[in-house]
């Protein structure tokens, strides 16, 4: 089994470094703290914190199939992208503004048109955050599942820029009492997003293909997403550009087959992903397994285009 020892569940700093951080995005912008990032932090981190530097490396050598050189490049690119996100969550709390080129986002809007409720499925690949910090449904409440560890600051920020767009957080708990918030909120047609590549208090698991390897998704989420008659969404925020994200938006099926554009439910699959339909399964415990394989199916075609922007750093395969 996956070992998650490497994560930690919640950002560096204490609260006053990252109240600075934001004070000194407001002074200076982004180019001299990204420079700081590139020719300070990230040297320092790769020179101290070995098991991030250890497993990145591992993953571009063994599921990308880079050569040693080049997967050291990507390393080094890897945690210096990292850097980014993280400078540029804070850069939202200090009013920074980005441009995002989103896949879908019309037929998302009529899907929040529909009485369902919709489950959000994100991953720690490029920077989903920031996707509650710019888009919003006027039609439904939307609720985001969180980890409560994070700093004061974090926390703070994080609940006032959410609030500005009509999302609640639901702090995951170890009683697992969460559970009970997410269920009245789609019982009332209403968003949840939830991680969907990592284990929040129950232990339980799926394996799935990622990469042309096996891996353990948390079984909870897509049991939850499988037993209703729910809309489901799987959404990636990728970093391109100072100031400009890529956002893919793809609808889900718990019928057994791949992913299908949002709004095209009636199809089998989308032939741009290049992908073969997921053998059919049937009852609760299968729905939930061709879910978190058609999320695996989706990371993995985003990976292939941004293999730099996997933030997972713990061995997530087996």
């Amino acid at each position: 089994m996956a070992t998650h020892e490497g994560w930690q569940g919640s950002t560096d700093g204490s609260a006053r470094m990252h109240r600075m951080l934001i004070n000194a995005i407001k002074l200076l912008g982004l180019w001299p703290i990204y420079f700081a990032t590139a020719v300070v932090v990230v040297p320092m981190y790769m020179l101290l914190r070995h098991q991030g530097y250890i497993v990145t490396y591992h993953y571009l050598r063994r599921r990308h199939g880079f050569g040693p050189l080049k997967a050291f490049c990507y390393v080094y690119l890897n945690h210096y992208r990292f850097g980014q996100v993280v400078i540029d969550r804070f850069a939202v709390y200090a009013g920074v503004k980005f441009k995002f080129d989103v896949e879908n986002y019309d037929d998302f809007l009529r899907l929040c048109e529909s009485d369902k409720g919709i489950v959000i499925f994100s991953s720690h690949i490029g920077n989903y955050e920031l996707a509650g910090y710019t888009f919003h449904s006027s039609s439904k409440s939307f609720n985001a599942l969180v980890f409560p560890g994070e700093s004061p600051t974090v926390m703070e920020n994080r609940r006032r820029v959410l609030a500005e767009h009509n999302i609640g957080m639901i702090s995951v708990k170890d009683d697992m009492s969460h559970v009970f918030e997410v269920n009245a909120a789609l019982a009332a047609g209403q968003i949840i997003s939830v991680p969907g590549d990592r284990m929040f208090g129950s232990s339980r698991t799926i394996e799935c293909t990622l990469l042309g390897a096996k891996a353990e998704f948390p079984l909870g989420p897509y049991s939850l997403a499988s037993q209703r008659d729910l809309n489901i969404v799987a959404i990636f925020v990728m970093k391109e550009k100072m100031h400009k994200y890529k956002v893919f938006i793809r609808q889900l099926r718990t019928d057994g087959h791949a992913t299908v554009p949002v709004g095209h439910g009636d199809r089998n699959i989308d032939p741009s992903l290049g992908q073969e339909p997921v053998p059919m399964t049937h009852g609760r415990s299968g729905k939930a397994a061709a879910l978190a394989q058609a999320m695996a199916a989706e990371m993995e075609t985003v990976l292939k285009k941004y293999p730099e922007q996997w933030y997972n750093y713990y061995e997530f395969w087996k």
